[in-house]
Order: structure tokens, then sequence, then C-alpha cells
């Protein structure tokens, strides 16, 4: 049995790619090991972009990350600009894995692609037990939960003009575009009315904070993106998922952090999308006012807005949802994890609409 197997498994019959073209473009591209036997697993969890492992047989690993099968959203899944951020962030940012090799060639494996280098370590994965070489004492999820924060933290202390990623977004105006354009994809994806997403919509627009100083942001930092270090579970050992990573307020990704972060005393809906696995409830995590001030106190960052931004996420991550439980509705996708996602969008507005009731937000 596969000493990895948790972690990764076979291809899924659907989405297999056309192996010796890849083996082939590799060679050509001067990939390391990749004139040797190679073996192709399929990484599990996760819903958007698929992640393969390669494994040569001279002992180089590689990973191997492209969009979706099936239609996608405009501007989604972006290849280049994940390629982009990860051939230049290691040298500023350490636990962003390197990346290698950029393919915009669809004619290879069906669609662009790049290489990065593999991280091994620990990952807690979204919606399924903890792993079993995880420590689970209290004082091991607290240290988890403060190196997490922490991490954070350091991302948003990074020079990037300095590493070159200056030109990678346009702070000014970020957070109205956002709004503005997930409304749109909200009207293009929703399967059903849910009235509470337009008025959301409506009133992160007319409330609209002041941005701070802009960062360079992940746009989807949880704690199920991040690798932790085998044997010392405190230590963040890589960030992954950086398609959407772009320059802006960090306050963007400091709420949408701890919209992820479930608290034992959660409504019993929103606790119940963690599917029977929300780890961070566990004695240890610290609470989501405790990371905010860990947070501020290590960057130096004004936070009071940051239920806002939580609220904000929420409501983005309904759509987000409902983008992936379409493509299952529409047979784009016959993944049996997007089948109950019919009802997750509306949980996520009802609990955005009681974040955001503290700035006088009414249903």
């Amino acid at each position: 049995m596969d000493d990895l197997a948790a972690e990764h498994g076979e291809v899924r019959k659907e989405e297999q790619l056309d192996w010796p073209k890849l083996q082939a473009y590799l060679r050509e591209h001067g990939v390391a090991g990749a004139g040797s036997a190679m073996e192709v697993r399929q990484f599990r969890g996760g819903s958007s972009n698929l992640t393969y492992l390669l494994r040569f047989a001279d002992g180089h690993q590689w990973v191997v990350r492209r969009p979706p099968f099936g239609p996608l959203p405009p501007s989604a899944h972006d290849m280049g600009r994940e390629y982009r951020v990860l051939s230049r962030l290691w040298e500023g940012f350490p636990a962003a894995p390197r990346a290698i090799v950029l393919c915009e060639d669809p004619a290879i494996i069906g669609a662009p692609f790049f290489v990065m280098e593999r991280r091994e370590g620990v990952v807690i994965k979204n919606r399924q037990p903890l792993p079993p070489e995880l420590d689970t004492k209290p004082e091991t999820f607290r240290r988890i939960s403060e190196s997490f924060i922490d991490t954070l933290a350091d991302l948003h202390a990074a020079d990037y003009e300095k590493i070159g990623l200056a030109g990678l977004g346009r702070p000014e105006g970020f957070l109205q575009r956002q709004i503005t354009g997930w409304m749109g994809r909200w009207e293009k994806a929703k399967t059903r009315a849910v009235p509470l997403m337009e008025k959301l919509g409506a009133w992160f627009l007319e409330h609209l904070p002041a941005a701070q100083k802009p960062t360079l942001l992940h746009n989807d930092f949880y704690l199920h993106n991040v690798m932790l270090a085998a044997g010392d579970s405190g230590k963040v050992v890589g960030v992954f998922d950086w398609e959407m990573s772009t320059l802006g307020d960090p306050m963007i990704d400091l709420g949408l952090s701890i919209s992820y972060w479930r608290e034992p005393d959660d409504p019993p809906e929103l606790i119940a999308l963690s599917q029977g696995h929300a780890h961070t409830t566990a004695p240890g995590f610290l609470r989501r006012d405790d990371l905010v001030q860990r947070y501020a106190e290590r960057s130096g960052r004004e936070v009071n807005w940051v239920d806002y931004y939580r609220a904000w996420a929420n409501w983005k991550t309904a759509t987000v949802v409902e983008q992936i439980y379409v493509r299952y509705v529409r047979g784009q996708t016959n993944d049996p994890r997007f089948a109950n996602m019919g009802e997750w969008a509306p949980v996520l507005a009802r609990q955005a609409a009681r974040v955001v009731a503290k700035f006088g937000f009414r249903e």
C-alpha cells in the first residue's frame, strides 16, 4: 500500500490526461527526472484546480496543476497568474513552493498548466478526519493556530515590488470591483432564487470601508491550504492554491481566513457545512478574535472593520460554492462531493447577514 495513500490516490477516470505527451513536453523543457519512468497520482481533496503528483524513477517528484474540465468562469483558474506568483514569491515568502515551468498550449494536456516543486508535510483536509500523524493535543492546536495567522501576517509583509510582482493587480477600487464582479457571477451560477444574496451585495457596495495600504493577497488563505511540517505541526512549510492572488487590502485575506474558521458556538447550520469535521472547534484552537488580535500585533495594522470582510467572504464563498454546484447540476462533473452543495449558499448568506448585523444590516 502507498505510504501516502491518504494524501493522493489513483487518477479519477474522467480526469486522466495525455501522460506520454506531458512527459515528452517536460523532457523537452529540461525538467529533472522527466527522462526516467513516470508514475502519476492525483491529490485528493479540493474542488477547484486539478493537482497531480509526478513521481519519476530517478527519485524526482513534481506537481502539475491545471484547471478542471468543462466551461469555466472568465478569469478563473488562471494558470499563468499562479505560475507568475509562484515563480517569484518563494524569494520573499519561503512558504510558497517554487514554480518552474508554465505551458499555455492546450494541445499538450487539454488546458494550460504549470509544474512546481513538491512540498512534503501534513495537510488538514477540508471536511475530512484529521490526519493520523497529527498530534491532537490542545497545545498543538494552539501552535497550529498561531503559526497559521503568523504566516498570513508574514505574507502581507513580503515586499512584492522587490520580488517583481508590482504589476500583479490594481489595488485602487479592488474591493468595489470584487463585489460587483461576484454579484454578476452569482446571477450566472444560481440554481434558485436567494434574495438575501442580492440584498447583501448591495449593502456591501454601500458600506465600503476605507482601504488600507495594499499588500500581496493570497485571496483564499485558510487552514486547508497550508501544509504543516511533519514532526512539528506548529510550523507551516507550504501554502498552496495561489491562482486568485493579487494586490489589495490585507483585510480581505484576514476576513476570508476567519470566515472559514469555525467555533463551537457557531450556528449549527454553519457547523454542518464541515460535514462532521469542523476541526477548529476542538479545544486548543484559537478563537477568531484571538487570531485577529495576534495578526494586529504582528502586522501593526488596524482591524476594526475585519467583520465586514469576514461577512463579505461568507457571501463570496456562497457564490464560489454555487459555481461548483451548478457544474454538477449541468453534468459537467460527476464528483459525488458536489451533490449536496445545493443548500450551502443560503446558509453562508445567512451567516454573512448575522455577522454584519453589528454594522446595521437588516434582512
